[in-house]
């Protein structure tokens, strides 16, 4: 089933391009189908759905005539509407559930990370420790839910559905999140997952010095289909950059891989590393 996340941001793309050709602000567009602002920008964001009539209403100001493209938007606000996978974790915040509908239709995922593994390839023991952290401090059902959720979306990975490349600071290896004995079967697990054909893991060594975002984590999604989406979290709010700015993500990246050791001297480095620190 295509993403309903996916699909609003699509809509809410092509919203956004629609009412800047047409010179419409944001607040003459929300006064339209009243709204805030802020809803506006949301719904242009993908972070909420549109209904039918509000579309239209928006479709008429901006002078969208062609009778299949207002056809086609209004298809995609129906499936928009629709829930994911995702929905039955009650507990998920919303930007962590619209950044899971985007990775579920992803096709590539390249994701840099400082100091945590990459959520897609967290054991289950990892995940709670790293969560349990969290600042919102959750419940222990909301550390459930999201440790639920997140191993569920490792499926993309087992089914082959999604392609991973992830650049890790080698301080993400050294860092005993949950212990001794987590750390080694997260090592261990991401020594296993570095065999699968759609997984690449690079790890930029302490040696390397200064490099290129070492400051900051991101991923680029990438889809079949639309264009590409950057995804930075951050404490106060999460960001998701289109355009040129996935573009400079993207050079960013190709140099960060060019940074780090080789996915067969990273695997090395991965074992002396767990065999050393991680084990008694």
């Amino acid at each position: 089933m295509e993403s309903p996340t996916f699909v609003r941001f699509q809509l809410g793309a092509q919203l956004k391009q629609a009412r800047e050709a047409a010179n419409v602000t944001t607040e003459q567009a929300a006064e339209i189908i009243e709204v805030s602002a802020s809803t506006l920008r949301r719904i242009e964001q993908g972070r909420v759905g549109l209904k039918g009539p509000a579309l239209k209403a928006l479709l008429d100001r901006y002078e969208v005539v062609d009778a299949e493209l207002r056809e086609t938007l209004l298809s995609m606000a129906r499936t928009g509407k629709q829930r994911g996978w995702w929905a039955k974790y009650a507990d998920l915040p919303s930007s962590y559930r619209q950044f899971i509908g985007l990775e579920s239709a992803a096709s590539e995922m390249q994701n840099f990370e400082t100091l945590v593994v990459p959520g897609l390839l967290q054991t289950e023991d990892y995940a709670q420790a790293v969560i349990s952290s969290e600042v919102s401090q959750p419940t222990p059902d909301g550390v459930a839910q999201r440790v639920a959720a997140r191993l569920e979306r490792q499926k993309l990975i087992a089914d082959g559905k999604l392609r991973m490349v992830a650049v890790l600071d080698e301080a993400v290896l050294r860092r005993q999140i949950g212990g001794r004995d987590v750390m080694a079967q997260q090592l261990t697990a991401l020594l296993d997952a570095q065999k699968r054909w759609n997984v690449t893991i690079q790890v930029i060594p302490f040696r390397e010095g200064a490099y290129a975002s070492m400051l900051s984590s991101f991923a680029i999604l990438s889809f079949e289909e639309g264009p590409g989406v950057v995804y930075i979290e951050g404490l106060t709010g999460d960001l998701y950059a289109e355009g040129e700015d996935v573009r400079r993500c993207t050079v960013v990246f190709n140099s960060l891989r060019a940074s780090a050791l080789s996915a067969a001297a990273s695997v090395a480095l991965i074992k002396k590393i767990r065999d050393t620190e991680h084990q008694e």
